[in-house]
């Protein structure tokens, strides 16, 4: 095993959303020389809101981003849940659906976090935009690594923080079809015009497998985001490359549904910004592979049904970058890593399972007796915090090089 001085260790770093900066952060605070390649052309703005819970809250307050993040904090005050016909099952604080803390836990728009952890690395590291890993070649002295313009450089580690589908967990352990683990929905979300008037709240229609929101977060009141949530027993592969096939199939699944469900539909067609995707998690054996290991959704997305990958991504990197720091070995590194994080991981993809995620019942039954639950969180005196945000304590950082 080669040992080296934190100094002396160059680390390639692929993805600059949550996860990248953030490990890129902590490893320039160690000593490390850092480099961060991303496909897009800069930082990603936009995207739909986020939750930072628990024990990720305590990362970025020790990233010294705490109040600039409270300050973007979108503070959504009503949560309304809707029958069939459009009339209201229920409306509560947002806070009691998610098991969050009123006053800790924050809600941002993705933009913001992004550009938050940017800012904080963007004049100490290297980043390089608009390309990405096409090859990876390790050796006993590092990895030889090609870039999609055709560059070639050598690095002593190179970690993945590419997201769910990752191009770098492809490349070194396979494809993603042998780590992905399908939970049973399909969704779509886009921007649309507020012609609901709605203003800091979240609106969100159900049937039997079939759910359709309205998320205003007070950014604008001219937009909402739209969300369409369905059940789908078997991943619709063959549309995932196909953004007509995506829509004739959100349309066919919609179709006869009550409410603004039409007028979502028809704006779907229209939107510009549209995402599909199915919902589902990555689990792997194994979060490192030699000089390469994974951290955040690349290594174990919990699904947006969970509500927990960005606090996952933050912890993630800051507990990879403290192992990496307190132990010269690579190898070593890693290990600490997944030992020290993987129960946190596990207790917070546990949240969801397949087909059984609270929000989105499946069967007749099921809708009951969620609407059930919901109106017995009402007469609850405070929220009950989800013991799985907060599961890891996390551990002092390793002194700063």
């Amino acid at each position: 095993m080669t040992s080296l001085n934190t100094s002396q260790r160059e680390v390639l770093i692929s993805g600059a959303s949550l996860a990248g900066p953030t490990l890129a952060y902590w490893l320039h605070r160690y000593g490390f020389a850092v480099t961060v390649v991303e496909k897009a052309s800069a930082p990603r703005g936009g995207g739909y809101p986020i939750d930072v819970r628990g024990t990720a809250i305590e990362v970025v307050r020790r990233m010294g981003i705490l109040p600039q993040l409270q300050q973007a904090h979108i503070d959504t005050g009503r949560f309304t849940f809707l029958g069939a016909d459009g009339g209201e099952v229920v409306a509560l604080h947002p806070y009691a659906v998610a098991g969050s803390v009123e006053g800790q836990d924050l809600e941002i728009g993705r933009g913001d976090l992004t550009a938050a952890l940017y800012a904080t690395v963007r004049d100490d590291v290297e980043f390089v935009f608009d390309d990405s890993v096409d090859t990876l070649d390790e050796n006993p002295h590092g990895v030889d690594v090609t870039f999609r313009s055709g560059k070639q450089r050598t690095f002593d580690l190179v970690v993945g923080a590419d997201g769910m589908h990752s191009g770098t967990r492809r490349i070194v352990f396979g494809p993603e079809p042998e780590f992905h683990r399908y939970l049973g929905y399909g969704f779509v979300v886009f921007t649309m015009p507020n012609t609901f008037g709605l203003s800091r709240e979240l609106m969100m229609w159900n049937t039997p497998g079939r759910a359709a929101a309205l998320y205003a977060t007070g950014e604008t009141h001219d937009e909402v985001h739209a969300f369409l949530n369905f059940h789908q027993p078997e991943q619709p592969l063959d549309v995932l490359r196909d953004p007509e096939a995506q829509r004739e199939l959100v349309a066919r699944t919609y179709a006869g549904a009550g409410w603004e469900v039409p007028s979502l539909v028809k704006a779907m067609y229209e939107a510009d910004d549209l995402f599909f995707d199915t919902a589902g998690q990555i689990r792997m054996p194994a979060w490192s592979s030699g000089r390469v290991a994974l951290v955040g959704d690349a290594a174990y997305a919990p699904s947006f049904l969970t509500g927990q990958g960005s606090s996952l991504a933050l912890v993630g990197a800051y507990m990879l970058a403290r192992s990496l720091a307190t132990h010269g070995d690579h190898v070593a590194a890693f290990c600490a890593y997944e030992r020290d994080t993987r129960e946190f991981v596990t207790m917070n993809q546990a949240l969801v399972d397949k087909g059984g995620a609270r929000l989105f019942p499946t069967t007749a039954e099921a809708l009951e007796q969620r609407n059930a639950m919901l109106r017995d969180l009402v007469a609850m005196p405070a929220t009950t915090p989800q013991p799985a945000h907060s599961a890891l304590v996390l551990p002092e950082p390793a002194p700063a090089v």
